[in-house]
């Protein structure tokens, strides 16, 4: 029992932001994943596991806690790369297209703004204490699917349809006052160009969108963090409803 305990929470550990950067060593994952079982062990009250006579069955229910432990991470991780393509989509409005760094979580090109907002979330994230809700995930997910009791469903397949889909609406709700606003630039430049031929807008377009947007990027950090909070507060809920799917 206390193998598939290590075994679902090494999968949610290996999988969660920011746990499962290439930066952070394995053998301090996988020490941190023994621990929390250990601390876990002896207040989950498990029952014991069936008799099972064939190996391949067995195997196929300890693939499931696996498969269980990556869909709980996975639910977290669509956040986080909601809130990525949110500076993603900002960025190339802004001619950011190329300027590109690499991300720690990702070990990808990603554009600068868009690591930008991963940062300020991660920053958030731990300030708000919602690694909280990870830790009572976790514990909850073995109070309503115990081992061995883990069915891939048509309703599985709709709470990660769900999660998926929330994950543009979080990119287009981040990024609506910067896109809006360099939208509006982009169409009063069309206007100009029209009206003033002999202007070359294309050289006043460049600066004029970045700095229009970094503007915008500044004085839409009070809403970045109250949208934050929000769903961050709700990742919870996401991810016990994802469970009873099960």
């Amino acid at each position: 029992m206390f193998l598939l305990a290590f075994l679902r929470v090494s999968a949610i550990i290996a999988t969660v932001p920011p746990l499962n950067s290439r930066n952070i060593p394995v053998m301090f994952k996988a020490g941190l994943a023994f621990t929390i079982s250990m601390i876990l062990f002896p207040i989950l009250n498990l029952e014991d596991i069936p008799f099972f006579i064939d190996t391949i069955s067995f195997g196929i229910k300890v693939l499931s806690e696996i498969m269980l432990g990556i869909m709980i991470g996975l639910s977290v991780r669509l956040l986080f790369a909601g809130i990525q393509l949110a500076g993603q989509l900002a960025g190339y409005q802004m001619g950011f297209a190329i300027v590109n760094v690499m991300d720690t979580l990702s070990s990808n090109q990603v554009s600068i703004i868009a690591q930008f907002h991963t940062i300020t979330s991660m920053l958030i994230f731990f300030c708000i204490n919602a690694h909280h809700w990870i830790l009572r995930a976790l514990v909850e997910s073995f109070q309503i699917v115990p081992p061995f009791s883990f069915q891939f469903t048509n309703s599985i397949m709709e709470q990660l349809m769900r999660l998926t889909s929330n994950m543009f609406v979080i990119a287009i709700k981040l990024g609506a006052p910067v896109i809006v606003a360099l939208l509006l630039t982009t169409v009063a430049l069309g206007l100009i160009a029209r009206t003033v031929p002999q202007m070359n807008v294309f050289i006043v377009a460049f600066p004029l969108k970045i700095v229009v947007g970094l503007v915008f990027l500044a004085l839409s950090l009070p809403y970045f963090l109250s949208f934050l909070k929000q769903i961050f507060n709700g990742m919870g809920n996401d991810i016990i409803q994802l469970l009873k799917a099960v």
